[in-house]
């Protein structure tokens, strides 16, 4: 990422690095794919500020263990591992101390603190890699990286009761895996969003009510997620929601939120909660269900130098489900 602006001032450059060194716990990465995140695009256009020059995005990858640096010793070269956005955390802060390592005052983040998947190699601490399941391919893999594990914990913090009805408040990457995850569980899904191809893509799945991102669903929610960056809808899904209902918001960032009017958005106990990255711990017990459900991604798939195309496509909302730049040909290695 050069300098941050609209996708057309094409802010993305390919360039070249020499071989990143895996330090003491860290795996060195032969990457393979990786999923284009939403986030991955705040921070091309400078929603999200970057946090160092010339950073490389990315936070879906998938690849294979080809070196590891001193003390590294819970993958062994070949293994194949997923690298997330969580990359580290300072583990003596407040929140880490409690088990909230997703609120760690210093954390790593992969694509925006540390060089990410955009990229042939890259380094990841052995002990935020992930072994991927092996009911999945690398494409497929790559999405429920962060669309998955973010639309996981969405889905815990949405409180959605047993049985209940969840609103997702538009469809993308994330909230296309998370209404499967509902489904499972046994909740009935009501799709709002404004792009035809979603709202297609949201009945074949089995939502029970797919309509506009404004729309009034035909029945009070238990529990909402919103997935669009679009503050404008945080008034609209509090007005759906029941007596007692949660809204989460699932994205890191979000534009400006309207005022509310307590009676119409929040009497009657309902709530609003935010939703801050996710814990190892989340990681472990997401690939866990995505593998026993499966999941289905759908997934649209990009050349790896067309990231800037993948990008502003994601922008102008042209991709269905997820995107994913396929790094290396399958079954190909080599220096980066």
């Amino acid at each position: 990422m050069d300098q941050p602006g609209p996708m057309n001032t094409r802010p993305m450059v390919k360039g070249v690095r020499g071989t990143p060194e895996p330090g003491p716990n860290e795996l060195l990465v032969d990457v393979k794919v990786c999923g284009v995140c939403r986030t991955d695009l705040h921070l091309a256009e400078g929603d999200l500020q970057p946090r160092r020059p010339a950073v490389i995005p990315g936070h879906e990858a998938v690849g294979t263990v080809v070196a590891s640096g001193p003390g590294s010793s819970r993958f062994a070269p070949g293994d194949r591992v997923g690298v997330a956005w969580l990359g580290g955390v300072c583990g003596t802060c407040p929140y880490c101390r409690r088990g909230d390592e997703n609120l760690c005052a210093a954390p790593v983040l992969t694509g925006w603190d540390k060089d990410g998947g955009y990229a042939e190699q890259l380094t990841v601490s052995q002990d935020f890699a992930y072994l991927i399941p092996e009911a999945f391919t690398d494409e497929q893999a790559a999405p429920l990286l962060c669309s998955g594990i973010i639309g996981y914990r969405s889905l815990k913090r949405a409180n959605v009761p047993s049985g209940g009805r969840l609103g997702i408040y538009g469809f993308g990457s994330s909230a296309h895996l998370t209404a499967q995850m509902a489904m499972y569980q046994g909740a009935s899904v009501y799709v709002m969003t404004r792009s035809e191809e979603a709202r297609a893509l949201a009945r074949k799945l089995g939502a029970e009510y797919v309509g506009d991102a404004y729309d009034e669903p035909p029945v009070p929610l238990d529990s909402a997620i919103l997935f669009a960056p679009v503050g404008e809808l945080v008034p609209v899904a509090l007005a759906a929601l029941d007596h007692g209902g949660t809204l989460a918001i699932a994205g890191i960032h979000l534009s400006d939120i309207p005022p509310l009017n307590y009676n119409a958005h929040l009497f009657y106990e309902r709530q609003v909660r935010s939703v801050t990255a996710n814990t190892r711990a989340d990681g472990r017990e997401f690939l866990a269900l995505a593998a026993q459900i499966p999941l289905a991604p759908s997934i649209s798939v990009y050349p790896f130098d067309a990231a800037d195309t993948a990008l502003a496509d994601l922008a102008a909302d042209r991709v269905t489900g997820s995107a994913v730049l396929r790094v290396r040909p399958s079954g190909s290695t080599g220096q980066g």
